[in-house]
């Protein structure tokens, strides 16, 4: 079944220069296998781990669809929020990836990159890190998860050796701007990006005075 885009929106992987293959994706997105596992009060412990080889991909997908669906909904349209299998797989090799996991059933993940390439004018310092994908599962909105997942993403960054983060989201999405920046992270420019529909904010984080999950 052929997949339909957004109308004006594009593949990601048609804004590199080349699709990588899935196989060495998987290969090489396998980082630190530490393993914590937490009880947030939703019923079976939750662990979060690196993604592995045996990972499906397409259920990562699907986790991405249903995290982001609400975004889209309210009309912006979150490149998570249709991308195709390959696109994240494309998107996990560009990264560490992180999930999380009740009953082996996918319910959040974040993927991370230190130092992070991003275009030339992006208002980014240099040698800053990155997270994206950073979703959780509906059902598990307001138990915290999703700050689990940030302290992972910005750990493994400081850990990597970058002292900044950079992130980017909609401006319009106001709830999320405002999540980010009860957490020390500051607005420092905009982007557009072609794969969605929005203008996004550009927000960055000192580490070393924020610290990772303060």
């Amino acid at each position: 079944m052929r997949r339909l885009l957004p109308r004006g929106l594009l593949p990601y992987w048609q804004l590199s220069r080349q699709h990588t293959p899935l196989q060495p994706i998987l290969d090489r997105v396998d980082g630190s296998p530490e393993v914590r596992v937490l009880s947030l009060g939703t019923g079976e412990p939750v662990v979060i781990r690196s993604f592995a080889e045996g990972d499906s991909v397409a259920r990562l997908t699907r986790l991405l669809h249903r995290a982001y669906a609400g975004h889209a909904a309210e009309g912006r349209v979150f490149f998570a929020s249709y991308q195709s299998v390959e696109d994240t797989a494309y998107r996990l090799g560009k990264g560490e990836c992180w999930v999380a996991l009740q009953a082996g059933e996918f319910v959040g993940t974040v993927t991370v990159a230190a130092p992070h390439v991003v275009p030339e004018t992006y208002p980014a310092p240099a040698g800053s890190g990155s997270f994206w994908q950073l979703a959780v599962d509906p059902t598990f909105r307001g138990a915290g998860l999703g700050q689990r997942l940030l302290d992972v993403a910005e750990g493994r960054i400081a850990a990597l050796g970058s002292v900044q983060v950079v992130i980017d989201t909609s401006a319009e999405a106001v709830n999320l701007v405002g999540w980010y920046r009860r957490r020390g992270y500051v607005p420092v420019g905009s982007w557009r990006w072609g794969v969605t529909n929005y203008e996004s904010v550009v927000l960055v984080k000192d580490l070393m005075l924020g610290g990772p999950g303060r």
